[in-house]
C-alpha cells in the first residue's frame, strides 16, 4: 500500500517520448462486440501483445467540446500500445454517438456490462491478462465491473477522480486511486469521498494525489500530465 507521491522515473520517460514520436504513426482499429444484457460496444482497437488494457471514457459536459469519448483517449492508447500493451478504448452507451439519428439514453447502470464486455473481448482475442483503466464516470463503471467480474477477470484498476461510490471492500484486483488535490463538484472536494473509499478497499492499492484541480482526463493537459502518464504506465507494467 502507498500514500504518496512518487519520484519521476527516468526508463518512463523513455518510454513516453518513444511513444510519442513512433505512436504517432499507430493506426487504431474500429471493431464492435456484444454485450451481456444485448447492447453494442463500439470501441477502437489499438497495437497488439498478451496485456490488455480498456480505457473508459468521462462524461460529457453541456458544451459538446468538452465530451469524451473513445476517441479521447487516443493519445494515451498510442503511448500505451507504444509500451507493449493491446489497448481498448470503449464507447461507454450513454454518450456512443447515435448509430441510427437517435444518441443513446440508457440507465448508467448498465455502463459495467460494456466494460465487462470490453474485457471479454480482449480475454477471446489473445489477451493473458486485461487491466482497466476508467476516468470519472468510466471509473464508476469500472469498479462496478470489477465488483461483478469473475475472480481475475479483471487483472488491475486504475481510476481517474472516481471510486468514491460503490462497494470497495468487492474490489479484489490492484488497484491505483488518482486525483488532483483540489479537484471539486457541487457537492465539494472529490479526495475526501474517494480516500475514504479506498481506506476500506483491500490491498494491494495505491492512491496518488496530483497537485491541481482538473478533474479526470483532463489532468493529461496540465503541467501533471506528463507525470500522470507515467504512473499509469509503471502501474500496469509492474510484475
Amino acid at each position: 500500500m502507498r500514500l504518496q507521491y512518487t519520484d519521476s522515473m527516468s526508463a518512463f520517460r523513455a518510454i513516453l517520448a518513444s511513444a510519442a514520436l513512433a505512436g504517432l504513426a499507430t493506426a487504431q482499429t474500429p471493431v464492435s462486440f456484444p454485450t451481456q444484457d444485448a447492447g453494442i460496444v463500439y470501441a477502437d482497437l489499438y497495437g497488439r501483445g498478451a496485456r490488455g488494457v480498456v480505457l473508459a471514457h468521462g462524461g460529457r459536459c453541456a458544451v459538446p467540446v468538452c465530451g469524451f469519448t473513445k476517441a479521447s483517449w487516443a493519445p494515451q492508447a498510442r503511448a500505451l500500445s507504444e509500451a507493449g500493451f493491446r489497448v481498448l478504448a470503449i464507447d461507454l452507451r450513454v454518450y456512443s454517438p447515435p448509430r441510427d439519428g437517435t444518441e443513446l439514453k440508457l440507465d448508467d447502470g448498465g455502463l459495467r456490462f460494456d466494460v465487462l464486455a470490453a474485457v471479454r473481448y480482449l480475454r477471446k482475442t489473445g489477451a493473458r491478462t486485461v487491466s482497466v483503466v476508467g476516468a470519472s464516470m468510466g471509473g464508476d463503471a469500472a469498479t462496478d465491473a470489477l465488483e461483478e467480474a469473475k475472480p481475475g477477470e479483471i487483472d488491475r484498476l486504475i481510476v481517474l477522480a472516481a471510486g468514491a461510490y460503490g462497494h470497495p471492500e468487492k474490489w479484489k484486483a490492484r488497484k491505483l486511486f488518482i486525483v488532483a488535490r483540489d479537484d471539486a463538484n457541487e457537492e465539494g472536494l472529490r479526495l475526501p469521498k474517494i480516500r475514504a473509499q479506498y481506506d476500506k478497499a483491500p490491498d494491494p492499492k495505491e492512491l496518488i494525489v496530483l497537485e491541481g484541480s482538473a478533474h479526470a482526463q483532463y489532468l493529461f493537459n496540465t503541467d501533471q500530465g506528463e507525470r500522470l502518464m507515467r504512473e499509469i504506465l509503471r502501474f500496469l507494467s509492474a510484475p
